[in-house]
């Protein structure tokens, strides 16, 4: 199993997006996105820096996404 990447939170959103995500609502540097069937994911978007493996973790785990669905996404 691949580690989990250091991603830009723009790189995160764009996968969101692929997977049928759309915005929500943005608070401050704050951006949720929600699904169709009720999946919300809320990702920091913060100029400059990476989101962390932990916190890409938790992204993971609420878009119900598994590594391996992200590597796919992250190279289309």
């Amino acid at each position: 199993m691949p580690r989990l990447p250091v991603l830009k939170a723009g790189q995160v959103l764009r996968v969101l997006e692929k997977v049928g995500f759309k915005v929500a609502r943005q608070r401050g540097s704050h951006a949720r996105r929600k699904h169709a069937d009720g999946r919300v994911v809320t990702v920091p978007v913060h100029i400059g820096q990476d989101i962390g493996r932990g916190l890409l973790r938790k992204i993971l785990r609420d878009a119900e996404l598994s590594l391996e669905e992200l590597m796919e996404l992250l190279e289309e």
